[in-house]
């Protein structure tokens, strides 16, 4: 009997996990958008820019934007876009992806050392110098 209600409570959680409601971004083919919440908490999408080829130009077109708002004395670090159904989260440590708001993102560019862009594994490490060099 113990078994019976465990093995119906498991599944009602899995059911109410995969019916939980998820945020979804706007698609468009080649539309870069910016993400912001407005006063009352909804979320706004505004085109930043058309025929953008791949999330990676998009996520540099988002980077451009935090930089000219810094420039400009703003005090934005981070900053949410999407890009073909994908959220793109612009944050110091690099650029994060999730297909929803609810999903954990996952990191999809790093930051390098000048604070460039890159894929991650793409830059070469620096090797440590052998002990008594």
């Amino acid at each position: 009997m113990l078994l019976r209600f465990a093995l119906v409570a498991g599944l009602s959680v899995v059911a109410l996990a995969a019916c939980s409601k998820r945020t979804m971004p706007p698609g468009g083919e080649g539309i870069c958008w910016s993400v912001s919440k407005t006063a009352d908490g909804e979320l706004k999408f505004n085109k930043l820019k058309e025929g953008v080829p791949d999330l990676e130009h998009c996520a540099a077109e988002l980077e451009g934007m935090r930089v000219r708002f810094l420039r400009m004395g703003g005090s934005v670090r981070e900053v949410t876009g999407a890009y073909k159904g994908n959220f793109i989260f612009v944050e110091r440590r690099g650029i994060f992806t999730a297909p929803s708001l609810e999903q954990a993102p996952y990191l999809a560019l790093v930051r390098t050392g000048d604070g460039r862009l890159a894929v991650p594994g793409a830059m070469p490490r620096e090797q440590a110098p052998a002990p008594g060099q």
